[in-house]
């Protein structure tokens, strides 16, 4: 057991790093060994989170009236930061969060591409000039900024999900405060790390850690304009409803239930590839992971037979670990909802192939680990078949063809990702213009994202009004002012 050096970490308000308020504290673990303690988290109070809006909001007009290039620069200097300290920020990842390092790394190098994106949309700010009715009337449409952004982030991706959502705000001119998850407080605090080196002028990003009581004390404070939110559906929902009470600007990106559709004609082995990469990676901790894989009946047995044989290659542990296909879940609670959504299949009728169980062992004893699982004869009245699992679970459906496959696929409250694998165009087109989803692909995985293309989702995983990533990202944190302009 190799353990790290202990920290205390602290909140990043108006440029100065300082302690929290609360005698409470809680101790920063690593999920796949428990006794390594990665950090001391003190929470924050009311206090704190006030302190860390008001130095957002004293810096909001300075920041508005700085140029965007120059805000841009900014970001540059993130990106920098990000590939200089690659290294820790990998490890970091996976002993907090519990991925691979293969899967570590290419976040924090995703992360470092969204900074620099963001920082180029800052010189391609602009408005319109709108033809008047009349002589001698000029209209223009300028965007502005929002002003201050509330920014809530989850554990999943601990890097990029900030910097996804943080990066466009401040290009277009806002402030920001960050509340990240609790179970990846150092992730946050290494954050403010760099944002500090960037050089980001005081009370532009501040950071409160605390825990998620304290959010909807912050939606309620008068500075705040906007909230930004990525996590779970009932979350979600309660923060959408205080914002709007106060008319606020607010965005959501919640669950999936993602269906990837394997068709009679597809490439069987890259159908395989696609569906245990979409379930399997991340340990199935993403909201674009694959959470139903619906088969036509002609290949059903022969792609099943397929996967079981990659599913138990998987070897579980440590990420930091050349020879781990896959880490252990982030938590105890998020292992146990994991188990308990197995079991619930199996006393449905579900037949379990692979894994549906924790994993015996001394490697294993003090880790948050599930076995990868395989789960065939899986149909739509099933709870798995409708309620996200957020773990390493291939959940197998039938379908007698391409019409059943797509109604299977549109029966969930979901609308985040799918997939479809096919060499049939026409069976593609239809498959990718029917699926009631955000994101469509054809055989990729329904994981993964590209930052300079849009992303959120439709249904339950959404707000629906703003998208996330691309130029569209910019959208969310700016208003339209419309001038008239008489001229003699």
């Amino acid at each position: 057991m190799a353990l790290t050096k202990t920290q205390e970490l602290q909140n990043y308000i108006g440029g100065q790093w300082v302690t929290p308020s609360s005698d409470d504290t809680f101790e920063d673990t690593n999920p796949a060994d428990t006794r390594e303690v990665l950090a001391i988290v003190r929470q924050s109070n009311e206090s704190d989170a006030d302190a860390a809006i008001e130095a957002a909001a004293g810096a909001e007009a300075s920041w508005k009236n700085t140029p965007a290039p120059a805000r841009g620069g900014y970001l540059n200097k993130l990106a920098e930061q990000m590939r200089e300290r690659q290294e820790d920020l990998t490890r970091a990842i996976v002993q907090e969060m519990g991925k691979t390092y293969n899967e570590a790394k290419k976040e924090v190098l995703f992360a470092a591409g969204i900074a620099d994106f963001y920082a180029a949309e800052g010189r391609r700010i602009t408005g319109k000039v709108i033809p008047a009715d009349m002589e001698n009337i000029q209209i223009q449409t300028v965007p502005e900024p929002l002003g201050v952004a509330l920014i809530i982030t989850p554990w999943n991706f601990p890097l990029s999900i900030p910097t996804w959502k943080i990066a466009p705000a401040v290009a277009a001119g806002n402030t920001v405060v960050l509340k990240t998850s609790s179970e990846t407080p150092l992730l946050g605090k290494m954050f403010m790390e760099m944002i500090e080196a960037s050089g980001f002028p005081a009370g532009v990003v501040n950071q409160v850690i605390g825990p998620g009581r304290l959010v909807s004390h912050m939606i309620d404070h008068p500075s705040v304009d906007a909230v930004s939110f990525t996590g779970s559906n009932p979350v979600g929902k309660k923060i959408y409803e205080q914002a709007n009470k106060h008319m606020k600007r607010v965005h959501m990106e919640m669950g999936g239930k993602n269906p990837l559709l394997v068709l009679s004609d597809a490439d069987l082995d890259e159908a395989v590839d696609v569906a245990v990469k979409g379930s399997l990676g991340q340990t199935g901790q993403a909201c674009t992971a694959t959470g139903r894989v619906i088969v036509e009946e002609a290949v059903y047995d022969e792609f099943v037979q397929k996967v079981k044989v990659e599913v138990e290659k998987f070897k579980l542990g440590s990420g930091l670990d050349e020879q781990v296909h896959m880490g252990p879940q982030v938590s105890d609670s998020e292992k146990q909802s994991t188990l308990e959504l197995i079991n619930s299949a199996v006393e449905e009728g579900a037949e379990l192939l692979v894994g549906g169980s924790a994993p015996s062992g001394e490697a294993y004893e003090h880790g948050h680990f599930v076995q990868p699982t395989l789960l065939a004869g899986v149909t739509r009245e099933m709870r798995i078949a409708h309620e996200e699992e957020f773990g390493p679970v291939i959940s197998v459906m039938k379908a007698s063809n391409l019409d059943e496959t797509i109604e299977i696929a549109n029966d969930t409250d979901f609308g985040l990702t799918a997939s479809v694998c096919t060499n049939d165009s026409n069976s593609m087109t239809r498959a990718l213009n029917e699926i009631e989803a955000g994101l469509v692909k054809a055989n990729m995985p329904t994981t993964g994202t590209f930052f300079q293309a849009p992303f959120g989702g439709y249904k339950q995983s959404g707000s629906g009004s703003f998208k996330e990533l691309g130029r569209e990202g910019m959208d969310f944190f700016t208003k339209t002012k419309t001038k008239y302009i008489k001229t003699k």
